[in-house]
């Protein structure tokens, strides 16, 4: 038992003891001498001939995508060509067409009994003639239509109500008023 420790030891020793001169020329010479191997560089293909003659990259290989990805969509459907919708034109006189913009300039070549704002059919009531921001146009619809929100349209609600508050901190935090002077 004693035998093996002092080897161990000494086997220790000389790995630890750093070598100095000419005593670490020598060994680095005698590892050398065991087993010498060349620094090799594997190169898959020299030239671009080489690289050719194999035949064209493949790329995604086994995959089979089912999505068209080329070209433009090709109208075809289990091998049948799809229907393509006959060409219609438009009916410029439809009533809808035809009076589009019929009360622009009602105040200034009608009588002077109408407002614009009591012609304007297609804009809900407590819009018409509004004039303002989202912040103020959400506020009104809010106090028009906040309890009713609450019972029918709770989801509607809560969303009008984030959204005036992000409205409410942007406006008052992060926008000049007129206010504010040059200085």
């Amino acid at each position: 038992m004693a035998c093996a420790v002092k080897s161990l030891l000494g086997s220790l020793s000389r790995v630890a003891t750093p070598l100095y001169g000419a005593a670490a020329a020598a060994a680095a010479a005698a590892r050398t001498s065991q087993a010498w191997t060349p620094l090799v560089t594997s190169v898959r293909h020299r030239y671009h001939w080489q690289k050719m003659k194999k035949g064209p990259l493949l790329k995604n290989y086994g995959q089979n995508d089912i999505l068209h990805n080329k070209g433009l969509m090709p109208h075809i459907e289990h091998h049948k060509r799809l229907p393509i919708p006959l060409y219609r034109p438009k009916n410029n006189w439809a009533e809808k067409r035809a009076l589009f913009g019929q009360n622009d300039y009602i105040d200034i070549l009608g009588p002077g009994n109408l407002h614009p704002t009591k012609t304007a059919y297609s804009v809900p009531a407590w819009l018409r003639g509004f004039k303002g921001n989202e912040y103020q146009m959400l506020l009104r619809k809010k106090k028009l239509f906040g309890q009713q929100m609450a019972i029918y349209r709770p989801s509607k609600r809560r969303e009008m109500d984030k959204r005036i508050v992000w409205l409410y901190k942007y406006l008052n935090f992060k926008t000049k008023d007129y206010m504010w002077k040059k200085a």
